[in-house]
């Protein structure tokens, strides 16, 4: 009896050790989702200047780096005056504003710019004349600068008020110049945008090319940077007859001298010459004659 009683407990604790050794233990194991991080945010980077209103004494457009430098006025106390930036909005100033007798002004925030303008302001105008030339020393063809041709800008003419929908100039927007044209100034804008690239897509719907910055920057990097001519003398021409508008406040009218070559100092004969040496005694006295 004993030993049935023994052979039935080790059969049972046989059975419960198979058991457990042949079950096999799953566990599942979730992955984590990666949150998608988007990088195509179009954000302006910010200026170095503190957030405030500043009248605009003068503003410049060059369109072989599509940048603005605006010269400003009231600025704090350590800042520079000459604000450079290729991220510039620009809307018109309200009639409210021009009622009041303001002028043009920019207006940071967040540190963010926005330049407000009067109809008649005129911004001066860089047009880089490129031409393509091989290296003398690669042989490789570049883009280089022959030579600089200015003019002016009014992207808020009187005449193009009328024509803007659900006042959309009085709004600050991305604006593209028309295409460069000599003689006379330029009026109104080739494109548009809540973004530059907005602006620029408009503007090659128009033209069927893209503006003269986008297209420098693209021949003028690709062959290395910014390059004048052989005579790296990059000529400048400036009307007689435009003046650059700014805020009332110190505009100056921009003339052409004229003169190219400067004077040159002629020195006295005796002046490092290898003649005879006069007497030390001579030089800056005079001797009196008893």
């Amino acid at each position: 009896m004993l030993r049935k009683i023994l052979i039935l407990f080790m059969s049972l604790s046989l059975c419960l050790t198979t058991v457990s050794c042949g079950g096999s233990s799953t566990t599942s194991t979730s992955t984590p989702t990666q949150p998608v991080s988007n990088n195509n945010t179009n954000v302006a980077p910010s200026i170095s200047i503190s957030d405030g209103k500043y009248p605009v004494q003068q503003a410049t457009y060059d369109d072989g780096s599509g940048e603005y430098s605006l010269m400003l006025l009231n600025t704090p106390a350590g800042t520079p005056p000459m604000l450079k930036t290729d991220q510039l909005q620009m809307a018109r100033i309200s009639e409210e504003e021009a009622a009041k007798g303001a002028k043009t002004y920019l207006q940071v925030e967040n540190k963010q710019p926005v330049m407000y303008l009067t109809e008649d302001f005129k911004i001066e105008y860089v047009h880089n004349v490129t031409e393509t030339r091989n290296d003398p020393q690669t042989g490789q063809p570049e883009t280089v600068v022959i030579r600089r041709e200015s003019n002016f800008w009014t992207p808020f003419a009187g005449a193009l008020a009328g024509q803007a929908i659900a006042n959309v100039l009085f709004r600050p927007h991305y604006y593209v110049p028309p295409m460069y044209t000599p003689g006379g100034v330029l009026t109104g804008y080739g494109g548009y945008g809540s973004s530059y690239s907005q602006a620029v897509n408009r503007y090659q719907e128009r033209y069927k090319a893209p503006p003269a910055a986008v297209r420098n920057s693209r021949t003028l990097r690709t062959t290395g940077s910014l390059r004048n001519a052989a005579s790296n003398k990059a000529r400048r021409t400036i009307r007689n007859n435009s003046r650059a508008t700014g805020s009332g406040v110190g505009s100056s009218t921009l003339r052409n001298s004229g003169k190219s070559t400067p004077k040159q100092l002629k020195r006295p004969s005796s002046f490092g010459s290898s003649g005879v040496r006069r007497p030390s005694r001579s030089f800056g006295s005079s001797r009196r004659r008893r």
